[in-house]
């Protein structure tokens, strides 16, 4: 009997169907029909589905070629192996950020260094290339910082400890031309972090109390650098001046630059992101400046109001660790409840809703709402964390910013305001209904991912400082920044242990295809942007505060713990090509055997000429 007669294509098919995927591809190996009948699309279509447990109402990946090679993307492809442990920080590190080509990363730590990792050794490891200590300027730590557009600066923010240990944020700009400190910006409460809008200018923020419970927040532009032609030009100018009630404050301000999107899909929309020029970096011939936004009278009155909690975190999840600074700026707060009574304190928040309806700048609707003239134009959308009920962060705050407000020329104070106008107001508000500990955005700035900790169905906040307990699940929502709206999936799967006063930032990163995040129980996680599922759990020894995808290769991610470690990451696919023995290249002599021919072909023609 010969073989192609022993079982047809349709039983095989059915065994298949019935094993999983490894026995499918072990027997794709024992002749060419059963490999032929491998790659059936039927077949890894039930594959995918069983295997991942996603609802069968999901869609395929608009962008995959076949069912087989979508499963293999999701195995294959994942950076979920371990492949190298940097040690060089000496205390917990909070933050891991990656230049716009993905040949450089920074990390922010607990030791108050800064660090710069390369990420295009020929042998594959990365490797430190620069480390900067921030104490010499009174700094307790680093947490957080960003490469610019052009990667030709990085935006490193800190916790600056002032007098009688009060503690204040700042913002330095270095240079990553010769490392040298080019300004240093004060950034009150120190978790707005700042941000860059643009190559050369960047946001940070200050804060005043203007009662018991009511605050302002002021969000500034400033100029990275000071040159010779800037001397006699504005280096800062206030953008914004915003209400804030119930001890809320503005921390985690973002920029999200929303080009025109046509196309709804998750995974069409980014590719145009990594096309952007660069452009020479300025120069930078000069001494750091430091943008101090307050007189020396606020100053000293700030400074006491944010007077530091014990700079410890834990290592483990029944014991204090160092919050999220949320209640570090409400010393103020907490001295006025001791006097105040609740009524007093309720009548406050009355007057100050009263007082900001009448003293806000009215809303330009059309900033946000579509036109026929303005649906297919570029914006550019202030991002931050917000609240109206209580103090801790409840609300995604959302605010445009106009095309004439990203330079600092022009009036000191921005766009001109009538004589009762105080305060700017928000363009849009998205109530998350949880405490807020993290956000992301996609590559291409449509869509925001927040984590957040859910509270309570039909709670009711009856005390600002009391706010709803909080739930260890994690929600990881998604934002679409086009439509303004929360997209209705949610992903849950990580953990987090502190109550509502010691949250802190646990910082996620979005690829075009995954989104990542570090959590409190010591993991972190790998979600398909597309399926909303957990595709992979990377494992520390303690807390891991912040994840990050290279732009340039989705396939490497980079971890970061309280266990003094980033983790470097990478998929089963690229270790694979790794470990690989190069095959010795077989140069074809085009040389000589085209002389062979040639010598050949004469001789030939001499013969037949002799005959």
């Amino acid at each position: 009997m010969e073989w192609g007669q022993v079982l047809p294509d349709s039983l095989v098919l059915e065994i298949f169907l019935r094993l999983p995927h490894e026995a499918v591809l072990r027997a794709s190996l024992t002749c060419r029909q059963w490999l032929a009948v491998s790659r059936d699309e039927f077949l890894w279509r039930a594959l995918f589905y069983s295997y991942y447990r996603i609802p069968r109402s999901v869609p395929r990946h608009p962008a995959a070629v076949s069912w087989y090679r979508e499963f293999k993307r999701l195995f294959d492809c994942i950076p979920c192996v371990e492949v190298q442990t940097l040690r060089e920080h000496s205390d917990q590190v909070l933050h891991l950020a990656f230049s716009h080509r993905g040949h450089r990363f920074s990390s922010c730590s607990k030791d108050c260094t800064v660090k710069l990792w390369d990420t295009e050794r020929p042998d594959g490891n990365i490797s430190l290339v620069h480390s900067c200590s921030m104490r010499q300027f009174n700094w307790g730590y680093t947490q957080f910082s960003q490469f610019n557009a052009d990667d030709s600066l990085l935006l490193v923010s800190g916790v600056y400890l002032g007098p009688q240990n009060t503690s204040a944020g700042e913002i330095a700009v270095i240079s990553l031309e010769n490392y040298t400190l080019l300004s240093r910006v004060r950034n009150k409460p120190y978790d707005v972090f700042g941000c860059w809008l643009n190559e050369t200018h960047l946001i940070s923020g200050n804060l005043h109390w203007i009662g018991n419970m009511t605050s302002c927040s002021v969000l500034w532009l400033n100029k990275a650098f000071q040159d010779i032609e800037s001397e006699n030009v504005n280096v800062v100018k206030r953008l914004f001046k915003i209400q804030n009630i119930n001890a809320s404050t503005i921390r985690t301000v973002m920029v999200a630059h929303c080009r025109r999107h046509d196309n709804p899909d998750l995974v069409l929309d980014y590719e145009a992101q990594s096309q952007a020029q660069r452009q020479k970096g300025p120069q930078k011939q000069h001494q750091p400046l430091l943008f101090d936004l307050g007189s020396e009278d606020e100053d000293e009155e700030e400074e006491k109001e944010e007077e530091s909690r014990k700079d410890v975190r834990c290592h483990s999840f029944n014991t204090a660790r160092l919050p999220q600074p949320i209640i570090s700026n409400f010393e103020h707060v907490i001295q006025s409840r001791k006097n105040i009574g609740p009524k007093e304190l309720a009548i406050e928040t009355k007057v100050a809703q009263i007082m900001g309806r009448v003293h806000t700048k009215a809303p330009d609707s059309s900033l946000i709402e579509p036109s026929e003239s303005s649906d297919g134009e570029d914006k550019t959308y202030l991002l931050f964390t917000t609240g109206s009920l209580t103090y801790s962060p409840h609300q995604i705050g959302i605010k445009r910013i106009k095309p004439d407000q990203m330079t600092t020329s022009g009036p000191v104070l921005g766009e001109e305001r009538s004589s009762y106008e105080f305060f700017d107001s928000l363009d849009h508000v998205i109530d998350i209904h949880g405490h807020i500990i993290g956000m992301g955005l996609s590559p291409d700035h449509r869509y925001l991912y927040v984590n957040s900790r859910a509270w309570p169905a039909g709670c009711v906040i009856s005390d600002p400082m009391s706010p709803p307990p909080i739930a260890e699940e994690i929600d990881l929502h998604v934002i679409d920044l086009k439509s303004l709206r929360e997209e209705r999936r949610s992903l849950r799967a990580h953990r987090a242990f502190t109550p509502n006063d010691e949250c802190f930032f646990i910082f996620l990163d979005v690829s075009r295809d995954f989104v990542a995040s570090g959590a409190e129980d010591k993991h972190g996680y790998i979600w398909d942007r597309h399926y909303n599922i957990c595709l992979a759990r990377l494992a520390h020894d303690d807390v891991v505060n912040s994840v990050a995808f290279s732009p340039a290769d989705q396939e490497l991610l980079l971890s970061a713990s309280d266990d003094s470690t980033i983790k470097v990451w990478r998929s089963p696919r690229m270790v694979r090509l790794a470990q690989a023995p190069s095959r010795p290249s077989k140069p074809r002599k085009l040389l000589s055997s085209w002389l062979c021919r040639n010598r050949n072909s004469s001789s030939v023609g001499t013969v037949n000429g002799k005959s």
